[in-house]
């Protein structure tokens, strides 16, 4: 990868739309998350929120850590063009998710270091002799009560993570473009505060008026520098707006889907609706359906 794209990685990790979802994710997951570049050679969630005990044991020893990185590099190489699964040495599955940027691949989104079925004895044994021949130093009582705590997701609940974490792949590759367009081409002080101010009054009926009078400019010419700065025109990025909300607020399942579009700002559930399929090609009651159980 060229440094452009490691550098759009890094200011897309940075961003607020990935760090909301991150913490979104590892709330009603319980599983850790990583946005990585294509050429990472470290260990994804060591030290990061989530990460597997098992795992984190594993860390201390360069032998293991050598053995999960290799597993890293498999699925990097699997997952260039459509998510994949596969399973580490000591039966734990690793899914990474490809973010595009146009024909390119700039990165991963991954999470990982689960059981897709409860794991067994006969089977911790096996990686039991493995560990001691990498040399780790631990107490096996230590390993095994590490080994026997690593979530285990049913299919159903893992093809759930997959598909969120691909709906939130395609979204943050629209978000690279303006990202990208950034890098190169400065944004004006008049567009980043009109988007703080459309970002604290998201919930009331905003106008292009509004917002124009609020940055000390007429509608006409913040039109024509708005669309210019951020590639779209002023209702869809606050559609776009409300709609990151949204996803964020359903994660809550006691808010009904009515109260979360007059909570983002619809006055008609009907076009919150229309809007959200439009941008997440999923009405919010499937893309909600599609949520992992907490």
């Amino acid at each position: 990868m060229n440094t452009n794209g490691k550098n759009l990685i890094e200011a897309l990790a940075n961003s607020r739309i990935y760090l909301d979802y991150a913490r979104a994710f590892n709330d009603i997951t319980g599983l850790p998350l990583t946005l990585r570049t294509v050429e990472s050679w470290q260990l994804p969630y060591h030290g990061r929120r989530n990460e597997n005990a098992y795992c984190a044991l594993m860390a201390r020893k360069s032998s293991a850590c050598a053995a999960c990185l290799l597993t890293q590099q498999r699925l990097s190489e699997l997952s260039a063009f459509e998510p994949q699964t596969v399973l580490c040495g000591s039966a734990l599955s690793e899914t990474a998710v490809p973010v595009r940027l146009g024909e390119q691949l700039v990165g991963f989104l991954q999470t990982g270091q689960v059981f897709r079925k409860k794991p067994i004895e006969s089977q911790f044994e096996r990686v039991a002799r493995q560990v001691a021949k990498w040399g780790l130093d631990v107490d096996k009582s230590e390993l095994k009560d590490a080994y026997f705590r690593t979530p285990v997701l049913s299919p159903r609940e893992h093809d759930a993570v997959v598909k969120m974490l691909s709906i939130f792949a395609q979204h943050l590759s629209m978000v690279s473009n303006q990202v990208l367009v950034r890098q190169e081409h400065p944004e004006p002080a008049m567009i980043a505060k009109a988007k703080e101010y459309i970002l604290e009054h998201q919930a009331e009926d905003l106008t292009l008026t509004q917002v124009a009078r609020a940055v000390n400019s007429s509608t006409f010419y913040f039109c024509k520098v708005f669309k210019k700065a951020t590639g779209i025109n002023f209702t869809d990025f606050v559609s776009r707006i409300r709609i990151e909300k949204a996803k964020n607020l359903a994660l809550n399942p006691n808010l009904r889907i009515s109260e979360i579009a007059f909570e983002v700002g619809f006055q008609s559930l009907t076009h919150f609706n229309r809007v959200f399929k439009k941008i997440t090609g999923l009405s919010p009651t499937e893309y909600r359906s599609q949520l992992p159980a907490a």
